[in-house]
Parts: structure tokens; C-alpha cells; sequence
């Protein structure tokens, strides 16, 4: 195995680490919810919700979009990788902000009938 092989590893395990931290916090503040749980803190736990979900299809039409026979060599890959990773939620973020309310305000209703939160 070469340097640039492990250091390409090396970024896919950091981006896959990155998206795995964001999973485990958007399901952490999902499992906080119950019946205490105020409306402001539950529509913020909706809003994580729906920009984690947007941010996962950008990220599959990502993969389908790049082409896997690019001849990078790894500390390239490591870095497009981080920043990828970083734009992708920074623009999940804002495509929900912008118009994904409909689907949170839905998603907020249900939770609140859900765990009777008044």
C-alpha cells in the first residue's frame, strides 16, 4: 500500500467520521424527545431532522455524480472530501431554511400530537 492510499483511507474514514457524528447527534436529539420536551426544542430537533435528510440526498446525487476514475492523488481527495462534506451541510442548512418548512412544520405537528407536547 502506498502513501497516497493511506492517506486517501485516511479521508474517507475522516468524511465518513464527519457524517457519522452528524447521524449520531440528529438521532441523540430524536431520542431526548418526550412528552417535557418544549414546542421551540422540538421544531429546532425537526429542523436538524430535515437537514440531515436533504444533506443525505445531496450527497447521493454527489455520488452519482462524480466520477470515480478521477486521477487525484490522496491529500487532494482527503481535502475535496472534507470540504464536500462541509458544503453539503451548509447547503442542506439552507435549502431548509428556504423550503423545507412545509415538510418540518409536518413533521413538528405529528411529533407534537405524538408526545402530547402542549
Amino acid at each position: 500500500m502506498t502513501v497516497d492510499g493511506i492517506t486517501s483511507m485516511l479521508g474517507t474514514n475522516a468524511a465518513n467520521d464527519m457524517a457519522a457524528g452528524r447521524a449520531d447527534s440528529v438521532k441523540n436529539n430524536i431520542n431526548k424527545v418526550s412528552s417535557d420536551t418544549t414546542s421551540d426544542e422540538l421544531m429546532e430537533v425537526c429542523k436538524d431532522f430535515v437537514s440531515y435528510f436533504v444533506e443525505e440526498i445531496l450527497k447521493e446525487i454527489k455520488e452519482n455524480l462524480t466520477n470515480d476514475e478521477e486521477d487525484e492523488d490522496g491529500s487532494t481527495a482527503m481535502l475535496t472530501d472534507f470540504h464536500m462534506e462541509s458544503a453539503i451541510e451548509t447547503i442542506s442548512d439552507a435549502m431548509m431554511d428556504q423550503s423545507g418548512l412545509n415538510f418540518t412544520q409536518q413533521l413538528y405537528e405529528q411529533m407534537k400530537r405524538n408526545y402530547n407536547i402542549e
